[in-house]
Formats: structure tokens, C-alpha cells, sequence
């Protein structure tokens, strides 16, 4: 199967610019030093201009900072969308549904927490295939089973029901946001031109776009398998297994939950891993906390992306690398402007970012 109609050649081109503007690690050590009103001037020099200057009237400090740093987002991401045609605006749309599943996640943690559905909102990402009516809904109701009833006739609804049924018995959001993300990456690798668990993808234009994804599900595996060992509680790694990459099978994670070590060793002894990926294991083995471990961890798939785009120039892996790097942004300046309103010292908030 090929990208027929599309036009990678194009969008890479403009996401190679686009590319260029993204903030380098040295804005993050300047941001860290700023206090929020420091970092929202800032950004008005930069090509959050925009935004910064058509919120600045409603919002301030923190708050002006996330609406910006959302829009500015949603509107990159649309852009991708509008730039794309064919096959390749179906792989990049099929991606973007990751915000429909970031943006459950969180209204869901709203209800469960009771925070006011204003503060929920600001941590909203506008670029996936929800519409507005259907959040909007969403940050109106009261219960978890009524935000599930919302979603009836998506692609989560399924899931979500059968999940809220565990959910009603254990109290935990676990098994919630788990079907969230299985049912995100199990219609990815729909309708693509192999079958998971074959350990080499076909040749042809797709099969950057598999690779890629095989290793997003092998670090999201690794991410839950040291999760579910370090929260201590008597749940089952196999129910938490995602199908589809090539570093686990559901015994292996049930063998390595709770063995770190052993757990890097494993994905260092894969092949596709350890040959691209030396840096960014070294940095999992140094890692001594689950945040720097999970931060190292969207650094190597950053990395594993990167190098995909440049071996492949003229494949997705181009756009799918922006994305992750877009997303770093976002999040790097986000957990900065936080950290700076709650008092953490610079270092501390070094420890919240993802810097290569």
C-alpha cells in the first residue's frame, strides 16, 4: 500500500521550517530564571505573538500562558491537516486522535477530583477529531458514566463502557484511561499494511509510519510496566499490555514489572533499539525516579523519530517527529510557567522537563 495521492514531499518542507522556530534547550534555561508575566513576554516575541496578544486582554500570568500555548498548538496541528492530502492526511489525522485521548484523560481526572470544569479547560488541547460541542458536553456533566455516554458513537465508547464497569468496582481510573490508550493505538495500526508482532515492518512508504508506531507502543509498555511496579497496587501488567509493538509480549511485561534494570536491558538488547539508541538509553539507566525514567523515555522516542526522518526524508516520519517535538514545547514551557507560580527552585523544575 502506498501514500497514493499524497504529498510528503510538501509538508515536509513546510514542517522542516516550522521545525526551525521551536524553542532550543537554551529558551528553557531562560524561561526557568522568568517569572510567569517574564515568560508570557517572552513569548510574545516569539511565534506565540499571536496568541499571547488575542488572550492578553481576558487572561494573565499562568493561565495566559496554557490558553496561548494550547491554541498555538491546535492551530499548528490543523495546519498539518490542511497542508496534508491523500493517504498521508488520513496517517497524520489517525495521530492527532492522541488529543482526543490526552483530552478524556483529563476531563475524566476533573470529575473523578471535582475540579471546577473552568480549570479543566485550560488543560484542553483542541487538535483532535472531537468537536467543540462534544467537550463542551463533556465539561458539563457531573458523573464518569455520563461523560462515557457522551462519547456513544465514537471510536472509545465500547471500551469506556466495559472499563467503567471495573472502574464502579476498584474506585481507581486505571483501567479507564488503559482503554483510553488501547483503543487509541489498536485503530493506529488499522487498515495499515501489516499485521502487529512481526518484528520488521514491510518496505514502502508506510512502514516508517508502523515503525514509529511499534516504538510508541514499546515505550508506553515499558512506561506502564514500571508504573504498575512502582504504585504497589494488586493489579494484573498483562490486562495493561498494548498489543502491537515488537520489545513485549504480555509475558514479558509480567516478567519485568518491578525489575528496572532489567527492564532497560531489555530494550536496549532489541536490535532496532540499541543500535539508534545509545544516548537515550544511557539516560533510562542513570534515571533514578519514575518522572526521569518516563522523561527519558519521550526523549528516546523523540530521538528514535528524528533518526527515522533523517534516514527516510521523504517518508511521514518527518511529521510525526514535529508533532512529538511541537508537543515537548508545549509542555516544556507549561511545566516551567507552573513550577515558577508554586515556588519550585530552578532545579527542581529542570526535573519536569524534557531537554535532549
Amino acid at each position: 500500500m502506498s501514500l497514493g495521492a499524497s504529498n510528503p514531499e510538501y509538508v515536509n518542507a513546510r514542517v522542516r521550517s516550522r521545525r526551525a522556530s521551536l524553542f532550543a534547550d537554551e529558551d528553557y534555561r531562560k524561561l526557568i530564571r522568568m517569572g510567569p508575566s517574564e515568560i508570557a513576554r517572552f513569548m510574545e516575541e516569539t511565534e506565540y505573538e499571536r496568541e499571547i496578544n488575542a488572550l492578553g486582554t481576558r487572561f494573565s500570568g499562568v493561565d495566559l500562558i496554557e490558553y496561548a500555548l494550547n491554541r498555538n498548538l491546535a492551530k499548528h496541528f490543523e495546519d498539518l491537516l490542511d497542508w496534508s492530502e491523500g493517504r498521508l492526511y488520513d496517517l497524520v489525522s489517525r495521530y492527532l486522535r492522541k488529543f482526543d485521548v490526552m483530552n478524556l484523560k483529563t476531563i475524566i481526572r476533573g470529575i473523578y477530583t471535582e475540579t471546577d470544569p473552568e480549570e479543566v479547560q485550560t488543560d484542553l488541547i483542541r487538535a483532535g477529531e472531537l468537536d467543540d460541542r462534544t467537550i463542551d458536553r463533556l465539561l458539563d456533566v457531573d458523573t464518569i458514566e455520563d461523560a462515557v455516554e457522551v462519547v456513544s458513537g465514537t471510536i472509545f465508547y465500547e471500551s469506556l463502557s466495559d472499563a467503567h464497569e471495573e472502574y464502579e468496582e476498584t474506585g481507581a481510573l486505571v483501567p479507564l484511561e488503559n482503554a483510553l490508550d488501547r483503543e487509541f493505538y489498536e485503530h493506529l495500526l488499522e487498515d495499515v499494511s501489516r499485521s502487529p508482532g512481526r518484528t520488521q515492518p514491510q518496505e514502502g512508504p508506510e512502514a516508517r509510519y508502523i515503525e514509529f508506531l511499534q516504538a510508541e507502543i514499546d515505550f508506553r509498555n515499558a512506561r506502564n510496566a514500571l508504573r504498575l511496579a512502582r504504585s504497589g497496587a494488586d493489579l494484573d501488567p498483562a490486562a495493561y499490555y498494548i498489543e502491537g509493538g515488537v520489545l513485549f509480549d504480555a509475558s514479558d511485561l509480567n516478567r519485568l514489572v518491578g525489575d528496572y534494570d532489567a527492564l532497560v536491558d531489555h530494550i536496549a538488547e532489541n536490535k532496532r533499539y540499541g543500535d539508534r539508541l545509545s544516548g537515550a538509553l544511557g539516560r533510562l539507566r542513570e534515571a533514578d525516579s519514575l518522572i526521569q525514567f518516563e522523561h527519558a523515555l519521550d526523549a528516546a522516542l523523540l530521538q528514535y523519530a528524528d533518526t527515522l526522518s533523517s534516514i527516510y526524508p521523504a517518508s511521514v516520519s518527518a511529521v510525526l517527529s514535529y508533532i512529538l517535538a511541537k508537543e515537548r514545547e508545549v509542555e516544556n514551557i507549561r511545566a516551567i510557567a507552573r513550577g515558577r507560580e508554586v515556588g519550585l527552585s530552578e532545579s527542581e523544575i529542570e526535573e519536569e522537563l524534557v531537554i535532549l
